[in-house]
């Protein structure tokens, strides 16, 4: 239970608003109530870059900064207001150098309108997630409030958030909140350095096991245990005289924001704690906030044994999945920046990957996490120190990076305060009970009774203060406490009473008869693939290769095995431009414009827009042989709002062939594109287009730079789905299926 301070600085909080709030002060809301310290990044009117320390209110969809804490400061009045509408984007953009010290930078626009937009960021990776998590919550009451359909529910656009200009004059929030959630330590944390900024951060997201969505063939056998930890061989991909792929997995008592922040870490004194091969780090080049270019040298032990000294250059990117995982990729690399030095040989890394997973347990009190480090190294090498290693006096490189994982868990057993107190504070005063505290609003009595408060009065005008070049002094830090965050699961398509359930069998018309849909009278630029050895084709695999949500899922979480494609794939194009594609459904020269399209009940057009030099266009075009039911979760989704789209649009991704660190990194998890990158819908006549800008993520465009670098020599498959996330729509069905073997980029073709 929060302690009563809070609560008390909380109600003189709200004691500050006029009288007519006071009136509804008693039940007018049970919203929750994010607040912490970040940074706000910016460009002022004369052209000068500032980076201020400001508190930050997040209230349903109403956001408020301010310059103090208003719990120990009742009455402030916020130097900025606005509200988050539906097409709010908050996008990661990794980490940047602020104050000697390294944050991690949010990227917050509205889609539709690029003049509001602005950057906030905190301390660590773990409270922007948590604010990335606040702000889609807020994002979804916005969705709720439009679906619900009523005018006194909707959004004033000159009020939207806006961090950068002028600040407008909006409303205050609404009072009686639920709970109150604080994110993050205290402007003292965001001070310091990345490498003093461990803090255990309490959650229950239940994330789901490092068990992907689609089905992969592989097989690891345990060749050896190294200080506790198991390493396991690659014994399928594996081949003799050529690379092979090792892995080494440890169980580490830490949450995953801090072991992700150790590992990036180049500070020595720390990482003389559990790394015994490195000695010294230093970012060379940073070329965005998720990929940097490292120099380093070996630890002198090793030194010793060589005839020289070695160095080394290395790339690294990360990014976090939505399921919380991190993964950190490791490539040698060449920069001019560092030429080889005098007296260092200079040496290529093994390429090796990072992933850090949560691990749930309702067992244990203690947060955990799975480490696995990835490590390619020569067969040669591996067999020679398999079959010659006798004694811990002369260990190889590969030895000692694999000693890593035992290292990190080594050194969080050290240091215990590392993990051991929650930077937060609930305050459920409505409630003595906490097992209520994190739970979603009960019913839609509770969720009126909050937008009704808030159209009817509760959010009066306000008037600006104070500037953002004012002194920032006499900031004092927050109490400390725990939390737990959870995303809220909105039932976006519970408007309608009651549906029955959903399956592949009921989307489609069955008192239509069906059409045949004859694949020679569509035409594509690139061809349909006549065997698994073809190249720069397509094919439409079944669905067994995926995992789905099974009809029990919200119950135990099981998934099944997929079954065939509802849709069915009739032609892929592959296009290529100075500038983005979009709408190429009304293209004249479409097929989705042919007289054998036309006749098509239905056709989903999916383009993905690849940012690169020049950008290209991967067009899938799906066909339904009935047409579609109108209260189907397919015909809902197909006629519904950009806001349900967005999030019900999913997509299982899976190399079946490739580059091992390319497998990794594109993994199998599946991914609500929605809520990734910017996706825009074109709904008319018998077809929907979905332009998916994959530029618009800084992971996603990292991630297909490596992709297009491979993409002649990988089969990737994909899944797309409509997310089932409510009973009535389980058990899910795959929508459509594509395989794309090794397509060259030469190959490309403007759009016609």
């Amino acid at each position: 239970m929060a302690s009563k301070e809070v609560v008390g600085a909380m109600d003189a909080l709200e004691r500050s608003g006029s009288d007519h709030d006071a009136a509804h002060h008693a039940g007018s809301g049970r919203g929750v109530l994010y607040s912490g310290w970040v940074y706000h990044l910016g460009v002022n009117s004369i052209g000068y870059e500032y980076c201020h320390l400001r508190f930050l209110f997040l209230r349903g969809n109403f956001v408020a900064m301010y310059k103090r804490d208003p719990h120990d400061y009742p009455g402030i009045n916020p130097i900025r207001k606005g509200v988050i509408s539906h097409n709010l984007m908050v996008e990661e953009l990794g980490r940047r150098k602020v104050n000697d010290g390294d944050v991690y930078v949010l990227r917050l626009y509205n889609r539709l309108d690029e003049t509001k937009k602005g950057e906030i960021a905190c301390a660590t990776a773990g409270e922007a997630c948590k604010w990335m998590e606040a702000f889609d919550q807020a994002k979804q009451q916005a969705e709720w409030a439009l679906l619900r359909g009523s005018n006194k529910h909707r959004l004033n656009t000159e009020t939207e958030l806006n961090l950068e200009g002028h600040r407008p004059r909006v409303r205050r929030y609404a009072h009686g909140f639920r709970k109150l959630i604080r994110i993050g330590k205290g402007p003292e944390m965001l001070l310091r350095q990345s490498s003093e900024l461990w803090r255990n951060v309490q959650t229950n997201m239940n994330f789901e096991s490092d068990v992907g969505e689609a089905i992969k063939a592989h097989e690891w056998r345990c060749d050896r245990n190294i200080h506790g930890n198991r390493v396991f061989e690659d014994v399928v991909n594996s081949k003799v005289g050529k690379d092979i792929l090792l892995k080494t997995v440890g169980v580490i008592d830490a949450n995953v924001d801090t072991v992700f922040e150790v590992i990036l870490s180049l500070d020595k004194k720390m990482r003389y704690e559990w790394d015994t091969l490195t000695g010294d780090l230093e970012v060379v080049d940073s070329v965005d906030g998720h990929y940097d270019i490292v120099y380093g040298t070996f630890d002198l032990k090793y030194h010793l044994r060589w005839h020289s000294k070695k160095d080394f250059v290395f790339s690294r990117q990360w990014f976090r999945g939505q399921d919380g995982a991190y993964t950190i990729l490791q490539f040698p690399a060449v920069h001019k920046k560092q030429p080889p030095r005098s007296g260092y040989q200079r040496i290529k890394i093994n390429p090796s990957i990072w992933e850090i997973r949560r691990l749930n347990s309702s067992q244990s009190p203690i947060e955990r996490c799975l480490v696995t480090q990835f490590l390619e190294i020569h067969y040669s090498r591996w067999d020679k120190w398999r079959r010659r290693y006798t004694s811990d006096c002369e260990k190889p490189i590969p030895y000692a990076l694999l000693c890593q994982v035992a290292g990190l868990r080594e050194f969080f057993r050290a240091n215990p305060s590392l993990t051991f107190d929650s930077p937060s504070i609930v305050v459920s005063p409505n409630s003595s009970d906490g097992s209520n505290a994190h739970a979603e609003f009960e019913d839609s009595e509770a969720q009126e009774e909050f937008y009704d408060a808030i159209a009817n009065g509760d959010l009066l005008e306000d008037e600006d203060s104070d500037d953002d070049n004012d002194d920032d002094n006499d900031v004092k830090p927050p109490k400390g406490g725990k939390v737990k965050l959870k995303n809220v699961s909105w039932a976006l398509a519970s408007l309608a009473l009651k549906r029955r359930p959903v399956s592949a069998e009921n989307e489609l018309d069955a008192n239509t008869p069906p059409i045949s849909i004859n694949l020679s009278q569509f035409h594509s630029s690139l061809c349909l693939g006549k065997g698994e050895t073809d190249s720069n084709c397509w094919s439409s695999p079944s669905g067994q290769g995926f995992m789905i949500r099974g009809k029990s899922y919200l119950k135990d979480s099981s998934k099944v095995v997929g079954g065939d494609p509802l849709l069915k794939l009739i032609a892929v194009d592959w296009f290529k431009a100075e500038n983005s594609i979009e709408k190429v459904a009304l293209h004249p020269n479409c097929l989705v414009q042919s007289e054998a399209g036309r006749k098509l009940p239905f056709i989903l057009v999916i383009n993905l827009e690849i940012p690169a030099k020049p950008n290209y266009s991967l067009v899938l075009y799906y066909g339904a042989e009935r047409p579609i039911k109108k209260e189907s979760l397919l015909g809902r989704f197909v006629d519904g709002t950009d806001v349900f789209r967005d999030s019900r649009f999913k997509l299982i991704p899976s190399i079946v062939e490739g580059y091992w660190m390319v497998k990794r990194a594109v993994g199998t998890k599946a991914c609500l594109l929605g809520k990734s990158v910017t996706c825009r819908y074109l709904r008319q006549d018998n077809f929907l287009e979905i332009d998916v800008d994959i530029g618009s993520s800084s992971v996603a465009r990292s991630i297909m730079g490596l992709v297009l670098g491979y993409i002649t020599s990988i089969v990737v498959d994909l899944a797309i789905l409509v997310e089932a996330k409510e009973e009535h729509e389980l058990p899910e069905y795959i929508l459509g299926t594509v395989r794309l073997n090794r397509i060259r980029l030469d190959a490309a073709v403007p759009l016609p």
